[in-house]
């Protein structure tokens, strides 16, 4: 034991001997978590909440436009900007979206909903006309049959006359705006402009109907909250998941993984330094097996990992939220998110072990460990999240210890879910634990 606690000393000493090093080892990896959390959470409003600008030119004055104005105020979406046509029209609203004022711009043509409530009663007049025409030849069949005959083809050159030309609400969009807004927007204009024709639809029928049967009748009834439709996340059937994923838990788990396993280029770099100075054949010239040498080794930077990791959540937990960003939620399973953080660090030490008992200098250690850190960060998904990823890359993904310990902190922190989900990333990333220490015993032997 005192052997043990000796090589502890020692790699404490290795450790602070350089006290700039060591700060910046806690200080960088907590910066950039948080400088990454702010951007993509900025990055990330602007996309999906409020921020799409959008300037609407509301001509109609009546139902069509204000309906179709209300439902753009209220999608959450859209920073909607009215225009009056006093203030600018059609060319003017067209050329601000070319500049690229506004990303989105909504053109609603003036007697919009008038021109479709005439061309509705239009089409019901003439249905109904039908009919009535089809009884009154039976009536007086013997004499006016050449008479009805001879008037049908001018009704219908005035029926085709006084049809109201369709109308055309315009969208006009910025190239760079995404396929699955505009789809939206287009989705939104369409749902209400065919809400006021059905509504305008039913009132016509009912007038036609009222007008030909003595019982007045009403078969226009308001059922437009009759179906609704309700939108949350999915939860497990005990109902205890509440926690709604954002961006501070996508990322301070992601960029924790990140942090955690570039602490394999001091490790690296500190192994070969004991091998070029000398310091690691003494120790192998005394009573010291070469597994209490490691063993040493990983209970030092284990200590320095978790103290990495506990700032980092501290951070997410307290700090974050001042900026304006929501705060980490852990879940309720502490003791599974306490077995991913150790599990995590092994991950990250027996990877750096490896690297330092292979690599024959200090520049091969580390240029190696940083690029291939940043490799397996990508390949993890702390990049670019794996599902849109193509589906090769996302098989590929797997294999990279940093997917591991992301997946069981979105299972933790996200999904509140317990030990047994995250047991297959935790034995990973231990198994890859012992690999990495199986690789430096044979370094050692060869």
């Amino acid at each position: 034991m005192g052997r043990f606690n000796q090589l502890l000393h020692k790699d404490f000493l290795l450790l602070v001997r350089d006290l700039w090093g060591l700060a910046l080892l806690f200080l960088m990896p907590w910066a950039l978590v948080v400088l990454m959390t702010y951007l993509q959470d900025s990055t990330f409003r602007s996309v999906n909440e409020n921020h799409i600008p959008l300037v609407l030119l509301n001509n109609d004055g009546d139902t069509i436009g204000a309906m179709i104005t209300r439902q753009l105020l209220t999608s959450g979406i859209f920073e909607v900007s009215e225009a009056r046509h006093c203030e600018r029209s059609e060319a003017e609203v067209e050329a601000a979206v070319a500049r690229g004022d506004y990303l989105i711009g909504v053109i609603i043509p003036s007697g919009a909903t008038a021109n479709l409530r005439a061309k509705v009663r239009a089409e019901v007049e003439r249905a109904f006309g039908a009919e009535e025409q089809t009884t009154e030849p039976t009536e007086n069949q013997q004499n006016t049959t050449e008479t009805t005959e001879n008037k049908e083809k001018p009704t219908e050159t005035k029926e085709n006359q006084k049809k109201p030309n369709a109308t055309e609400i315009r969208i006009l969009t910025d190239p760079t705006v995404k396929q699955s807004f505009r789809q939206t927007l287009v989705q939104t204009v369409n749902e209400n402009a065919l809400r006021v024709q059905n509504k305008l639809l039913l009132s016509e029928i009912t007038r036609q109907v009222n007008r030909l049967v003595p019982m007045p009748i009403d078969i226009n009834p308001d059922i437009d909250q009759a179906l609704t439709v309700s939108e949350k996340y999915a939860v497990n059937p005990d109902g205890k998941t509440k926690l709604v994923p954002d961006s501070t838990q996508h990322n301070v788990p992601a960029w924790s993984m990140f942090a955690i396993f570039f602490i394999v280029i001091s490790l690296s770099s500190n192994m070969i330094r004991e091998r070029e100075t000398g310091c690691y054949n003494r120790l192998m010239t005394t009573p010291c097996p070469f597994s209490l040498y490691l063993l040493s080794k990983v209970a030092v930077y284990l200590c320095v990992c978790l103290l990495q990791l506990a700032l980092i959540i501290v951070s997410g937990m307290y700090l974050i939220p001042l900026l304006g960003l929501p705060a980490l939620q852990l879940g309720s399973n502490h003791v599974a998110l306490a077995a991913v953080g150790v599990s995590s660090s092994l991950a990250a030490i027996g990877y750096g072990i490896a690297i330092g008992s292979i690599a024959r200098t200090n520049q091969q250690a580390s240029i190696f460990g940083a690029v291939s850190v940043v490799i397996l960060a990508a390949l993890g998904g702390v990049w670019i999240p794996t599902f849109i990823m193509p589906r090769f890359m996302q098989f590929i993904s797997h294999i990279s210890p940093l997917n591991w310990g992301l997946n069981a902190f979105n299972e933790l922190f996200v999904r509140n879910s317990p030990f047994t989900d995250i047991i297959h990333c935790v034995s990973a990333s231990l198994l890859f634990f012992i690999v990495g220490m199986f690789a430096a015993v044979i370094a050692k032997r060869r």
